[in-house]
């Protein structure tokens, strides 16, 4: 019985274009559905059709790895029809699964609205090219629809590195090798080296977690390889602070210089429900490597990196916050969501009101404090040490780490909160 209902509970996420199905002991079937969580109209799962259900889908080491530590991940096919991504976990004693499909169809650069430089990057025969952003922005899909079109059109060794493995590629063109972590190698780092030693022109590695990996991967970049990476970033300008901030204070020197050398590009996304019809529209901020964004890598001004990006058009550059506004100006996400998921939500409420769109009073004050704060910060004084200002000019935003602008952005938002209570 177990088997029917699983069936029918994958038939139904594909058949409704569902990105992840939850299983959880207390809630009926509950389908992510763009972006929001939909329950489907059956019976609350208890904790035996919970079991019931894992037991018919996971593997047998699967079963033991949850049993000895709590959880375990992998993934499997539906037929022809999905591959799904599965996450098993114990939660106050009962078992869970979280399942994300993972649609067989590669989808074209044009359909996901790739920047126009992709095709070029896919052709670059060294160099480091991350694609970042939260769990379910699509980094998977962006990257395999790049080595979907390498296996099409060029001759290559391609070893893909994931955990599990989530599309399937087919040998075409290129010989596509993919190995899986926990199954066919221990860890993303011993992947890589041993990659090294496999004729490798193509590389990606599904998640650079660690200090490990990180290194693993600019070091193969380094050696003459085209390397694809995730990371759970916001932007590119954090993108390179996480990854120089990964390393002891006495490398970080010496990586600046290797990431400044061997990256090519940042693409960093985010999903963003659409009003105009079904379904989800990812934006893009993309960074191109220039020499001026190299010298600013290596000189540790990498709070600047936005200025260049913004001036770096014919690259096909572009900030998140340029390219959600152009969503909300085409009609395609609502006035919140571009707010929302905006990396300066102050900046961005106060472009709106600027242009003349109306944005929820309750939402003003503490978001237009936030703009003000990023303002007054170009009128601080020089920091001892630093070259002062010449006269006549504004001094320039000192640098900011991530975690000191989130813990920001965090004030603000319980600023914004506060004044909405007192309403």
């Amino acid at each position: 019985m177990a088997t029917v209902q699983i069936d029918r509970l994958l038939e139904t996420v594909v058949r409704r274009g569902a990105s992840d199905l939850h299983l959880a002991v207390g809630k009926p079937p509950t389908l992510r559905l763009h972006g929001g969580l939909r329950e489907l109209q059956t019976k609350v799962l208890e904790a035996e059709d919970s079991m019931a259900l894992m037991k018919s889908i996971t593997p047998e080491r699967v079963q033991q790895e949850y049993e000895e530590t709590g959880s375990g991940d992998f993934a499997f096919a539906y037929g022809e029809v999905a591959r799904f991504r599965v996450a098993i976990f114990k939660q106050r004693g009962n078992c869970s699964l979280v399942l994300r499909q993972i649609p067989t169809k590669l989808l074209t650069f044009e359909q996901i609205g790739l920047p126009a430089m992709a095709e070029q990057i896919c052709r670059r025969p060294r160099g480091l090219f991350l694609v970042t952003g939260p769990t379910g922005s699509g980094k998977s899909t962006t990257l395999a629809s790049m080595i979907n079109y390498i296996n099409e059109n060029f001759d290559r060794h391609i070893i893909t590195m994931e955990d599990p493995i989530e599309f399937y590629h087919p040998h075409k063109k290129s010989i596509v090798v993919q190995r899986e972590v926990g199954v066919d190698v221990p860890n993303f780092s011993e992947a890589i080296r041993r990659a090294l030693r496999q004729d490798p022109d193509v590389m990606l590695v599904g998640e650079m977690r660690d200090l490990a990996t990180i290194g693993a991967a600019i070091t193969a970049a380094e050696t003459g390889h085209l390397v694809f990476g995730t990371l759970h970033t916001n932007g590119a300008a954090s993108t390179i602070n996480r990854i120089i901030d990964a390393f002891p204070a006495d490398s970080q020197e010496q990586i600046r210089v290797q990431l400044a050398n061997n990256l090519i590009a940042v693409l960093s996304q985010t999903l963003c429900p659409r009003i105009d019809t079904e379904g989800r529209v990812a934006a893009y901020e993309f960074m191109y490597i220039t020499p001026s964004i190299q010298n600013l890598i290596r000189d540790n001004k990498v709070f600047r990196i936005d200025s260049d990006i913004q001036t770096g058009k014919k690259y096909g550059m572009q900030l998140l916050d340029d390219n959600l506004y152009q969503h909300f100006l085409s009609g395609r996400i609502s006035a919140e969501e571009c707010i929302d998921k905006s990396k300066n939500p102050g900046s961005m409420v106060d472009k709106m009101r600027r242009d003349g769109f109306h944005v929820d009073q309750d939402a003003d004050d503490a978001l237009l404090a936030e703009a003000d704060d990023a303002a007054n910060a170009s009128k601080l004084p020089s920091k001892p040490g630093l070259p002062s200002t010449p006269a006549g000019q504004a001094a320039p935003a000192q640098p900011q780490s991530e975690a000191e602008r989130q813990a920001q952005i965090q004030q603000n938002r319980e600023r914004m909160k506060a004044q909405t209570a007192k309403r």
